[in-house]
């Protein structure tokens, strides 16, 4: 890689990007949570499908604001457009709380490695996997992690992990990438698919510093059905990009079937699995008939 990959980190600008959509309040908590770094960044760009997306964020200092067709590829890339002049883009999920020295971390850890080109943090706790956190219950997380001592350094990993992931720019524009807009609305795998390109031209790691907490806010969620559909059918697309290898896309198939199935009976109350188990189906139905794609879900 070039060498201006190892400017010191205090040289290096680095911009903080937000795809929004349906939760305005949520957004307020976390960009609070953005101005307590003890780094700040250097840009701030938030990304909404409407105005409403955005209302609280234009009442605040240093942030930009825009509007693009929705869909979180789509907000992405409207964002990756609109960061000329930075070397790193922070994506964050509008309900990720980052701990005080994230920033700070990440800076390091790509003024350490020029080699890097994905960092992401560690998820102290993640929301999407049960019924999700309060903004009062994050900072408690965060706040209480404050006083352990854990590993330190970075870890490789496969790919970066959407919530929360950095990206080095001059990577992404010297090999043109985009995220993947025909992954519609939440973009399932999105983060996988665009990290595990850019990952062919650098290393990818994981940030022990960069701490945080992902809330798992369920409003403004894909709905059951349309997110089943995308689980069968968004990594089968990826298997033909070559983004998942044919055992990974069978098991992300299999794993969220057999969930989707088994909990139909007695659902969580914070996931609508007979939705998601519907989507599986139609998926499967459509693959038969040589007509699934990741888009349809626009149909459904």
């Amino acid at each position: 890689m070039p060498s201006n990959h190892n400017q010191p980190a205090r040289d290096v600008r680095l911009a903080i990007g937000i795809a929004t959509r349906g939760r305005a309040d949520m957004l307020a908590e976390t960009l609070a949570e953005v101005a307590r770094q003890t780094r700040t960044a250097d840009r701030i760009v938030v990304c909404g499908a409407e105005a409403s997306d955005v209302a609280t964020a234009h009442a605040m200092e240093g942030v930009d604001v825009l509007i693009a067709l929705p869909g979180l590829p789509r907000q992405r890339n409207a964002i990756l457009d609109a960061v000329d002049g930075c070397d790193l883009i922070l994506f964050l999920d509008d309900d990720f709380f980052m701990a005080p020295g994230y920033i700070a971390a990440t800076l390091g850890a790509f003024a350490a490695d020029p080699r890097l080109v994905v960092t992401t943090g560690w998820t102290l706790a993640d929301g999407a996997r049960g019924p999700g956190f309060t903004a009062q219950g994050a900072r408690a997380i965060i706040a209480e992690d404050a006083g352990r001592i854990e590993p330190t350094g970075v870890q490789p990993q496969a790919h970066g992990y959407g919530c929360n992931m950095a990206l080095r720019l001059e990577a992404v524009r010297e090999h043109n990438l985009r995220f993947d807009e025909r992954l519609p609305l939440y973009g399932w795998s999105e983060d996988v698919d665009f990290t595990h390109r850019l990952g062919r031209h650098g290393g990818i790691a994981k940030v022990m510093q960069a701490r945080g907490v992902h809330l798992g806010v369920k409003s403004g969620r894909t709905p059951g059905c349309k997110l089943g559909y995308s689980q069968v059918a968004n990594p089968i697309y990826l298997f033909g990009k070559g983004s998942y290898s044919f055992g990974r896309a069978m098991r992300s198939v299999a794993r969220n079937l057999a969930a989707n199935a088994v909990r139909s009976v007695w659902s969580e109350p914070f996931i609508d699995r007979r939705g998601r188990l519907r989507g599986n189906a139609t998926a499967f139905l459509d693959l038969v008939r040589g007509r699934m794609q990741p888009e349809r879900i626009l149909e459904l």
